[in-house]
């Protein structure tokens, strides 16, 4: 772990921290005072910095978990965000990371651009688990004096993210508590990939789920996958409202701009 430096973000109290692990750029946000909850972010390009950000806008995700955290009377969050590993050289690194490994080498057919340009044995999905679970998470709690073992993990992402968040939560059921996938990309395996997404996570009862999606744009064709997927966790057991929420936001999109919008309601479920 090399830290690279460290930068501002207007009105927020604490720098945000970057650090390099062998290669993959993660950005750090501790609030400065003692906390119980840790989010762990998929595109972390996108979290904190306009600049980096995709269309350049950010999820100003510190700020919303701030807001969120003084309603609730409570001390913020600290916030890891994971950069994905596309580049130049490797312009499929992102779904490489992000794709749920396990369905697709297990039968579920990838659908969509991908399917021609992407063999399943290239697939990163469990090694980029297991390199946020056991090394990126443990050194920088270490680094502020946090214990990852007695924190309220949350893992939080948007469409590859969110299929990423969930399928987090199906590998590691005892890191994480909460899953929080917005807009999960169901197009990329259809209902296949929701029975195997669904059927791998853990009993309902000491976990939390969020899933949600908009009406505008890319997000519209997601309606149908997402009503399947919300019946399949309700006749699983999960309740409504309680550890599992669902929702459509109408006439948000499919981007950083209509996520970051909302992005309080499930950080409120989570936190709260």
């Amino acid at each position: 772990m090399e830290r690279v430096k460290s930068f501002n973000i207007r009105g927020v109290p604490q720098p945000v921290e970057r650090f390099n692990f062998d290669g993959r750029t993660v950005d750090f946000w501790s609030p400065g005072v003692p906390t119980k909850h840790l989010l762990i972010a998929h595109d972390g390009q996108n979290v904190f910095k306009r600049r980096s950000a995709t269309g350049r806008r950010s999820w100003k995700m510190t700020q919303s978990a701030i807001k969120v955290s003084d309603k609730l009377g409570i001390a913020p969050p600290a916030i890891i965000a994971v950069f994905h590993s596309r580049s130049p050289e490797n312009p499929w690194g992102r779904i490489l990371d992000l794709a749920p490994q396990d369905p697709y080498q297990n039968g579920v057919t990838v659908a969509g651009e991908a399917n021609a340009e992407i063999s399943l044995e290239d697939l990163q999905g469990n090694s980029y688990l297991e390199e946020i679970t056991e090394v990126i998470t443990p050194k920088i709690c270490e680094e502020i004096g946090l214990d990852p073992l007695h924190l309220n993990k949350a893992v939080i992402g948007s469409s590859m993210g969110g299929l990423a968040s969930l399928y987090a939560l199906s590998k590691r059921p005892d890191f994480f508590t909460t899953s929080l996938a917005l807009s999960p990309h169901w197009l990329a395996g259809g209902g296949p990939l929701v029975d195997a997404l669904l059927d791998s996570l853990p009993t309902p009862g000491r976990h939390k789920i969020w899933m949600s999606h908009g009406t505008g744009g890319y997000d519209a064709k997601y309606g149908p996958f997402q009503k399947y997927a919300d019946q399949r966790m309700r006749d699983a057991g999960w309740r409504d409202e309680e550890d599992f929420v669902t929702r459509v936001y109408s006439r948000s999109g499919h981007n950083e701009r209509s996520w970051a919008k909302y992005l309080s309601d499930p950080l409120r479920f989570w936190l709260s």
